[in-house]
């Protein structure tokens, strides 16, 4: 490991304690400010500085990585990711280091870790074609779109640079960001610390341009596409919506904007799409028990699942050992259906309680 690695990490990791004290204080005094992106619960379950110390690590072991497939600087990527070490999951965050490949451990620290395993993603490197792209997993599949409050990252008539000159470019951030005045836009993070996101939906405005002609908005560094994202006559104020690419792992700008003829531009963005994040099942149980006599058979059921949930699971146990013989012990398949009993002989000369339960579950929503 370079020395210039280890320093970026140490320093990330301050940086980050810093920043998960100064969200804990909010949280507990409940200061005003964007609480729509206060961290969950779970998310201060470990302290500032073990979460400092598992950024370190997460950077350590997958900072040369970024750099040399994906051609990102690891300071700049690190710095980027601050805002998402700091309000992943912390059980998350432990399932991320343990993994053995970056898009693995990404989709971890994100929440959507069960949907690209590591195996998934070796399997997928190994089986593609000799010379073929190497892509490992998706980080760019399989998206999921959020909408979110419209807020401006970009407003070139409130920035020294201008407006943007005829038949040139130039680059922008668009999530990510503590503020967005550095672009003339708002002073405000606008919703998107924290994303681990592919694309953004954004409100493009060409304002007064000195000319006919058009904009385009790409991904930053790739190749500008022969495609308008908005056309445009001399003069005039024209909006368009569009869906704009941006890289991940992040990098030092999201999107670029060409023009051909001098322009001012406005952007407001109104959603994003990432990976998709693992949601728990929402989980309740029913219960029963009985007191049989002894030397007796028993055999009573354990209440069915509430309407709309599905039993995954079920047992039966009594408070003292070897008690009972049982001959069904929570699941029992009868014809097409799944129940659930407690069924089996009291083997004691006494009374004996038999306690029966079972987990009901369902996918959240409506």
């Amino acid at each position: 490991m370079s020395i210039a690695l280890r320093c970026t990490a140490t320093a990330l990791s301050l940086a980050l304690g810093a920043l998960v004290m100064d969200a804990s204080a909010q949280q507990v005094s409940g200061a005003s400010g964007n609480r729509g992106n206060a961290m969950p619960a779970a998310s201060v379950s470990v302290s500032p500085t073990q979460r400092g110390e598992m950024a370190r690590q997460f950077v350590t072991k997958w900072g040369g990585y970024v750099q040399r497939v994906y051609n990102v600087p690891v300071r700049v990527w690190s710095q980027r990711m601050v805002s998402n070490f700091a309000a992943a999951d912390a059980v998350n965050f432990r399932d991320a280091l343990k993994r053995d490949t970056f898009e693995g451990a990404m989709a971890a620290l994100s929440g959507s870790g069960h949907r690209l395993s590591d195996e998934r993603v070796i399997n997928k490197f190994a089986t593609m074609k000799a010379g073929g792209p190497k892509v490992l997993g998706s980080l760019s599949g399989d998206l999921v779109y959020t909408p979110i409050q419209p807020c401006r990252i970009l407003d070139t008539r409130n920035t020294a640079a201008g407006p943007i000159a005829g038949n040139s470019s130039r680059s922008f951030v668009s999530i990510n960001q503590a503020n967005f005045t550095a672009q003339g836009g708002s002073a405000t993070d606008c919703g998107t610390l924290g994303l681990n996101a592919t694309a953004v939906a954004v409100n493009l405005t060409a304002v007064f341009p000195t000319g006919a002609g058009y904009a385009t908005v790409y991904p930053f560094g790739t190749t500008q596409p022969l495609a308008a994202s908005v056309n445009y006559t001399a003069g005039a104020i024209v909006n368009n919506a569009i869906i704009a690419q941006i890289p991940n792992p992040l990098t030092t700008s999201d999107f670029t904007v060409y023009t051909f003829a001098e322009s001012h531009y406005v952007a407001d963005i109104v959603g994003y799409f990432a990976p998709p994040q693992a949601t728990p099942l929402g989980c309740v149980t029913t219960f029963a028990t009985q007191n049989i006599a002894g030397n007796l058979p028993f055999s009573f059921p354990i209440p069915a699942c509430p309407s709309g949930y599905t039993v995954t699971g079920a047992g039966c146990r009594t408070p003292g050992l070897n008690e009972a013989n049982w001959a069904i012990n929570g699941l029992y398949r009868n014809g097409a259906n799944i129940d659930t009993y407690c069924s089996g002989l009291n083997t004691t000369a006494g009374f004996i309680t038999v306690e029966g339960t079972a987990q009901c579950c369902r996918v959240p929503g409506r």
